[in-house]
């Protein structure tokens, strides 16, 4: 068989705050409907047909169209609001309990056993941007050897340190050490290598060399029953770090969402069936966690522009959905990922056009639907809308 199926994660955009949004600080968090006002409306002519404005109203585009996908918006079940979860969910895998957050910094306890296996004490432990922290505290971390520790809203223990006191290797190995460390009640989603160069403060900056080292999902997720199954599962972009590696079959690694655009063309010439996932990180790491208005929405463009080459190169049964991960709204005081809903779109040339998907009950219903497609057993969650946009 030569089904192929493309999840497109637009990372960190969503579509208005979900109903317990109170209980994480994001109540009147709308990422798209908030920037459309800040922006005084947003030009986004093909996603506009696809039927984006159709989902919520989204200041400059039309609702009143025939869209050329189908379109809805999800509910996140899991608790927390991390990349991880969220992905995890799509995948068919809900969390009851989120990731650990350490707004105050890691307990002692885990930096001792940290410096006790990999004879590095630590500088920062605390939540902070990565591009401030080296440069408030790269000096010291060159002059004392110690390793810049610190953490975010996220679930996640990063480590900064620079490549010519610690080689990249080296610091892989050391996030390592921490992964083995980080279990239990203290199992963070992520722990993440934070590679840096330049002479002084006033000139560091983080390499491309980062590294993710992810929880392994810890039930049965679509990629691996589709990998058990004979599917080719391809990742682009940070996908293959927020899954372990569960199930991926191709991984291509990308910094950008221009390198992930130009990868998800080239992998519909050279991957003619199974599943290609990609995550689009710009939209979150670069524009949501910096509050950055602009550069958010020319993202939005650029993506935008993109879409029609992308939409040409698609086989007639080919499935393809848009969606997020979680909110970043650039537009209000946090620069934290928000508990938002999430943007649905479906489109394939075979199925049906501007059907009314309604709000989901959960991101797994991606994965229920697309182990429909593909006839494989789907995990215990999720309900698949397949039937609804087959002719």
């Amino acid at each position: 068989m030569m089904k192929r199926a493309l999840v497109l994660i637009l990372d960190g955009v969503g579509v208005g705050a979900l109903p317990d949004a109170r209980q994480y600080g994001d109540e009147g968090s709308n990422t798209l409907g908030n920037l459309a006002e800040a922006i005084g409306g947003l030009h986004l002519p093909n996603l506009e047909k696809l039927g984006l404005g159709k989902i919520i109203p989204i200041k400059g585009l039309d609702a009143n169209i025939d869209a050329l996908a189908n379109y809805g918006k999800m509910n996140e079940v899991s608790a927390g609001k991390d990349s991880t979860s969220g992905h995890w969910e799509i995948a068919g895998l809900i969390l009851d309990k989120p990731f650990p957050t350490y707004p105050n910094g890691f307990p002692k306890e885990i930096l001792n056993e940290f410096t006790r296996r990999t004879g590095y004490e630590v500088l920062g432990n605390k939540p902070a941007s990565g591009t401030e922290i080296i440069k408030e505290l790269g000096e010291e971390h060159l002059r004392t050897g110690k390793l810049i520790v610190y953490t975010s809203a996220d679930s996640v223990f990063q480590i900064a340190a620079h490549e010519s006191l610690v080689p990249v290797g080296k610091l892989y190995e050391v996030c390592q050490i921490a992964r083995e460390i980080l279990r239990g009640e203290h199992a963070v989603g992520r722990v993440i290598a934070r590679p840096f160069i330049g002479e002084n403060s006033d000139n560091f900056v983080r390499t491309p060399r980062r590294r993710d080292f992810s929880l392994k999902p810890h039930k049965p997720i679509l990629h691996q029953i589709l990998k058990e199954h004979g599917w080719p599962v391809v990742s682009i972009g940070k996908i293959y770090d927020l899954y372990a590696g569960v199930g991926i079959t191709k991984a291509i690694k990308t910094h950008d969402n221009a390198e992930v655009m130009e990868s998800i063309l080239r992998e519909l010439k050279e991957t003619d069936r199974g599943f290609i996932m990609a995550n689009l990180v710009d939209f979150d790491m670069l524009w949501g966690h910096r509050n950055d208005i602009h550069g958010f929405y020319n993202g939005l463009k650029e993506f935008d522009v993109w879409l029609p080459e992308f939409l040409n190169g698609l086989k007639n049964d080919d499935l393809v959905i848009i969606t997020a991960d979680h909110g970043n709204d650039p537009t209000t005081p946090s620069t934290d990922h928000s508990r938002e809903y999430v943007p649905l779109l479906v489109y394939g040339q075979g199925f049906k056009k501007n059907v009314d998907l309604g709000t989901r009950k959960t991101f797994a219903d991606v994965q229920a639907t697309l182990a429909e497609y593909f006839e494989i057993p789907k995990t215990d969650a999720g309900e698949s809308f397949l039937s609804q946009i087959t002719i």
